[in-house]
């Protein structure tokens, strides 16, 4: 028999954690057909794998490439450190659905950013778009919470009637119906913010009929993570749901505390709880440049919160709560609380690009006023729109809750390319660099001169470091024939040189493809051939295993 590709002579890490073998692969009609030790495949394409790692693909538990892959479909920036499959509407945000004023207005604007029109309005119709125009890679989609409040409610701080909590318990079963994988929340994030404990237990009893997914970004990761974990164990233990902790390592104000939120999962799951978590390699997070305001300015969105920082008196109310927080609020905050501007760079903006790359500190220096009044001018100036990074994580958390055996990979970042329009600005990193990087600095224990605050340890066998990668967020996901290198699965399958695997993009210069990627194929074809991006679009929008569209 003929097959479409046969890998010869390849290092199989497999993706269950055992250890590695020698073997040879066959593909046909983009699954794996067969595989043998000793017995060599004929077909079409053959590819000698000798010395390399032939590993599953490497499924992104955690990325926001809602927006981007209808700009550029090919998601280079993701297939070319090896991911084949990455999991979108994380944080409580997703592109649908749309419905209501506020909710298209909000929409609207947004695309226009990357210089799309909205012509979707459900999840369903979402999701055929991005089917029907062709993406590179495979997409597992959440739908967000934040998106859902907003079409219901907007902005407003409260908790919903009895009518807006239906008609949002409607729209998630109809995304769930249409093809969600489950919700996400962002608890820190308007409006999310706004949702009481008793909300989001009652949503996700609508996603436990399906046994679907609720991934968080948790009410608090810095002083109060241990509160917020407790609470998304108590959400997912009264709405008997499936939890995945959202980029779990403690931000600042709680660093050390994952030995305690790792000690809360372990004691959730020997009570049936099925909880587990995701996080990222690197020591500095992204987000966008209005979420250091406190809630209150950022209730009522975008014209309430121009308006509020217009009124230079409120402004003084405005840095008092920075300063004090009653409440703490996303991982840059505690830098601010800690004036420790000169941590948070600007990354992203329309209208002042001259000033990417540098701090808030430098920019308010610059400019001659304090550092605040630079933050509230510059949100005036972009209309509240823009990113930033802040450094605000901590090694040791990073390595503990790496370890830990229910954590898993998730970039946290977007599928981009180094070309028009991503290159008007400086995204994460991690957007390009992820996956090799978890390889690069656990695995192999090689640190990065060049890459800020970077370290390295050599602390994860690579069978490990591929389970995180591949069979774990496949098995969270219910994606049954997809994760392993076994026969009957879907042929998603990187090829990579351990040797010479390494992250290269930087927070200065982010546009950098990994290295070491020989060859990624994605449902049977080629998305990288020889270290080259095939720009064909054989991704898929995957179906979670309950859906009635399968």
């Amino acid at each position: 028999m003929s097959y479409d590709i046969s890998i010869n002579n390849g290092i199989i890490v497999d993706g269950t954690g055992n250890p590695w073998y020698k073997g040879n692969i066959a593909i046909k009609n983009g699954y794996i057909a067969d595989i043998s030790r000793h017995r060599k495949f004929k077909a079409d394409v053959l590819i000698d794998a000798s010395g390399l790692i032939v590993a599953p693909g490497f499924i992104d538990m955690h990325s926001h490439s809602d927006y981007t892959l209808l700009v550029n479909p090919y998601a280079e920036s993701k297939i070319m450190q090896g991911v084949t499959t990455e999991v979108i509407g994380n944080c409580g945000s997703s592109a649908a659905p749309v419905k209501g004023e506020i909710a298209i207005k909000r929409m609207k604007r947004r695309l226009k950013n990357y210089g799309l029109n909205l012509s979707w309005r459900s999840f369903g119709e979402y999701l055929e778009l991005l089917q029907r125009q062709g993406i590179s890679i495979n997409i597992a989609p959440l739908v967000g919470h934040g998106q859902i409040r907003i079409c219901v409610m907007g902005y407003e701080a409260r908790a919903p009637t009895e009518n807006e909590l239906e008609e949002m318990k409607k729209l998630l079963d109809e995304s769930l119906k249409m093809g969600a994988f489950g919700m996400s929340t962002g608890l820190v994030y308007p409006p999310g913010r706004f949702a009481k404990t008793e909300e989001i237990i009652e949503l996700c009893k609508v996603i436990s009929k399906y046994d679907g997914l609720y991934a968080t970004h948790i009410r608090g990761e810095r002083e109060t993570i241990v509160e917020a974990v407790k609470e998304a164990v108590k959400i997912a233990e009264k709405a008997k749901v499936k939890l995945q902790i959202s980029h779990h390592p403690a931000k600042i104000g709680g660093w050390g505390k994952s030995k305690i939120t790792l000690k809360i999962i372990e004691e959730a799951r020997s009570r049936g709880v099925d909880v587990a978590c995701d996080l990222h390699p690197y020591i500095a997070g992204s987000t966008g440049l209005s979420t250091l305001l406190p809630p209150w300015v950022q209730e009522g969105g975008l014209e309430k919160i121009m308006e509020r920082l217009r009124d230079f008196k409120l402004r003084k109310k405005i840095i008092e709560d920075m300063i004090e927080e009653p409440i703490p609020g996303p991982g840059p905050c505690g830098l601010v609380k800690r004036n420790m501007w000169d941590k948070i760079i600007l990354v992203s903006c329309k209208r002042n690009r001259v000033l990417t790359g540098k701090s808030i500190k430098e920019i308010a220096e610059l400019r001659g006023i304090d550092p605040f009044n630079a933050y509230f001018d510059l949100l005036l100036e972009e209309e509240t729109a823009g990113s930033i990074i802040g450094f605000y994580y901590n090694e040791d958390d990073i390595r503990r809750v790496l370890l830990h055996q229910c954590s898993m990979i998730g970039s946290d970042g977007y599928a981009i390319s180094p070309k028009e329009p991503f290159t008007k600005s400086m995204p994460h990193p991690r957007s390009y660099g992820t996956f090799p990087m978890i390889i690069r600095k656990y695995v192999k224990g090689v640190k990065r001169n060049d890459l800020w605050y970077d370290s390295a340890a050599k602390i994860l066998r690579l069978e490990d470091a591929v389970r995180k990668m591949t069979s774990l967020p496949a098995q969270r996901l219910g994606l049954h024939d997809r994760g392993l290198i076994e026969k009957g699965f879907w042929a998603d399958i990187v090829i990579f040189d351990f040797a010479n695997i390494m992250d290269t993009a930087t927070y200065l210069h982010p546009h950098s493809y990994s290295k070491g990627i020989k060859y990624v194929i994605i449902n049977g074809d080629f998305a990288v051939f020889e270290g080259k991006h095939t720009y064909k679009k054989i991704g898929k929008v995957l179906n979670p295993p309950f859906s009635l569209n399968k």
